[in-house]
């Protein structure tokens, strides 16, 4: 969420409420955004109006998502429906290839659901121009982590299969309301227009990541055991014994086609 606080508005912790208020870090995101008039822009967590103000200063009109009644209230009372176009509901759930294509996203993410939401986000990829949100730090240096780093994660992989990605600015916790326990990062997606390393199967190389990953100390012999045979190792070049932070994304997709074609 984001939005600079009231004390009308109680922020609700189920919803991961913390409202940016911070002038110059608000000032940051959209200089990052670059928002042009005509551009098909979703924000994600309105909130209060933080963003929502000045990316409408330069849009002819916004896309919004937000969950929570109050706070809906508030911006139709703020700005006209023909220009803020809210959409009432669970971002978890939203449909974002509804609003077209060449779409752009921006927002404050909630922090309790940014790691399924970046993974629906992932889904709409092809109809996505561009993505500019704030998240935890820890996150976002699990993004743009390089393999053999102690973030690198499944997180890692699956993102920078599909988008590439910089961090842009770090943001302190005294720029919100309430100020969370964590620091913040502001980051750019970009969906590949051409995938570097495309999986014959994505679904497969989902799971070859997700059990790769899931016992971290393990070495691929183990965790990916019953699933990929020990001679696919030697095909690629890989060795069983590392572990999956030790891994490229390619690689990744090298083994994942391995077991597509063998099934």
């Amino acid at each position: 969420m984001s939005g600079r606080a009231t004390p009308r508005h109680i922020p609700r912790r189920r919803f991961g409420q913390n409202f940016l208020v911070d002038d110059a870090v608000i000032a940051a995101i959209i200089e990052a955004i670059r928002p042009a008039r005509g551009d098909n822009l979703v924000e994600i967590g309105p909130g209060l109006g933080a963003l929502t103000g000045p990316l409408l200063d330069r849009l002819e009109r916004l896309h919004v998502v937000e969950i929570d009644r109050d706070l809906i209230a508030r911006l139709r009372e703020r700005h006209p429906p023909q220009r803020l176009l809210i959409h009432e509901g669970d971002v978890l759930e939203f449909d974002f290839s509804a609003l077209g294509g060449d779409l752009r996203v921006a927002g404050n993410l909630p922090y309790n659901i940014s790691t399924p939401l970046l993974f629906r986000l992932a889904a709409f990829a092809g109809g996505i121009r561009d993505i500019h949100v704030m998240l935890q730090k820890e996150v976002v240096e699990r993004m743009v982590a390089a393999p053999g780093d102690s973030e690198f994660s499944r997180l890692s992989v699956m993102l920078q299969y599909r988008f590439d990605m910089e961090k842009l600015l770090d943001v302190a916790p005294e720029s919100f309301e309430p100020a969370p326990r964590v620091d913040s990062a502001v980051v750019r997606l970009i969906p590949f227009a051409v995938l570097p390393h495309p999986a014959h199967d994505e679904a497969v190389l989902a799971d070859v990541v997700a059990r790769a990953f899931g016992q971290r100390r393990k070495t691929l012999r183990n965790t990916l055991k019953g699933l990929v045979p020990d001679g696919i190792y030697a095909r690629l070049g890989i060795d069983a014994g590392a572990r999956a932070q030790e891994l490229a994304v390619a690689d990744f997709v090298r083994i994942a086609d391995e077991v597509a074609a063998d099934r």
